[in-house]
């Protein structure tokens, strides 16, 4: 299918996120940044630590107030501070984040069977206890663990196993679009592969739009369609990820590729 018949789930224009530093100092975290990602498409966003990229997936789920700029999804502008209560329910249930560090993300105090079921909560998608349950169930064998899981702590888990679990919540709502901000790196190099492979897995039994961020380019190559680089608040180069792999243009990238 050619670019021009794709739909585009996602447009980020001229994205701006400065953070007062100081009085009289701003950091320009994210500076006008732009890009689009089309349905069923995984885009990466690949840069050093501090390159923005992070920020730039935070600033599009709303976890910031862009400070300019504009974010479309479906057709939709979400970037406005005022979003009408309709579109902030259909952005909080159709996209969804997974976390770097999935301890910091789960509560501690709460069973997998409620971590993974307060979307469903939130958004009334259970009709009963009993369907509830079974959706909790579903989900966890979705994700490689059991229903044995069900009524553990996070705690009880090693990282790997975590990580599933914040996948199974981000699935939970049935979500379009996932926003996966550097979602193996805290994970050991043995258990990293299984977690790509089942995001992958995921994209083609459900139809879902990634956008992945992540500062190592050789994840970033075996998982995205396209990707974007991103240096010091911009991207300075955007494309396919063969031409981007075998014919770097900008300074930076090709020092980026030469250290891979």
């Amino acid at each position: 299918m050619s670019n021009n018949e794709r739909e585009v789930l996602l447009e980020v224009k001229n994205l701006k996120q400065y953070f007062p530093l100081g009085r009289k100092s701003v950091v320009k975290a994210v500076d006008d940044v732009s890009f689009h990602i089309y349905e069923g498409e995984t885009f990466g966003l690949v840069g050093e630590s501090g390159s923005g990229k992070s920020t730039t997936g935070r600033t599009i789920i709303r976890l910031y107030d862009p400070t300019g700029g504009e974010v479309i999804f479906d057709d939709k502008v979400i970037s406005n501070k005022k979003l009408p209560k309709d579109d902030k329910v259909y952005v909080n249930k159709h996209m969804q984040m997974i976390f770097q560090d999935p301890m910091a993300c789960l509560n501690p105090r709460m069973t997998v069977m409620d971590i993974i079921a307060e979307g469903l909560d939130i958004h009334g998608l259970c009709k009963s206890k009993e369907e509830r349950t079974q959706r909790v169930y579903e989900l966890l064998r979705t994700v490689g663990l059991n229903e044995q899981h069900a009524n553990r702590y996070p705690h009880e888990f090693s990282g790997g196993q975590r990580q599933r679990i914040g996948i199974a919540r981000a699935l939970a709502v049935e979500p379009k679009f996932i926003i996966a901000d550097e979602p193996i790196s805290a994970l050991d190099v043995s258990i990293r592969a299984q977690v790509l492979n089942l995001l992958n897995q995921l994209k083609a039994s459900r139809g879902l739009t990634y956008l992945f961020i992540a500062h190592d380019l050789s994840v970033v190559r075996h998982i995205s369609d396209r990707l974007g680089v991103m240096y010091l608040g911009s991207i300075v180069e955007m494309g396919d990820k063969h031409t981007l792999f075998t014919n770097p243009v900008h300074p930076y990238t090709k020092v980026l590729f030469a250290a891979v």
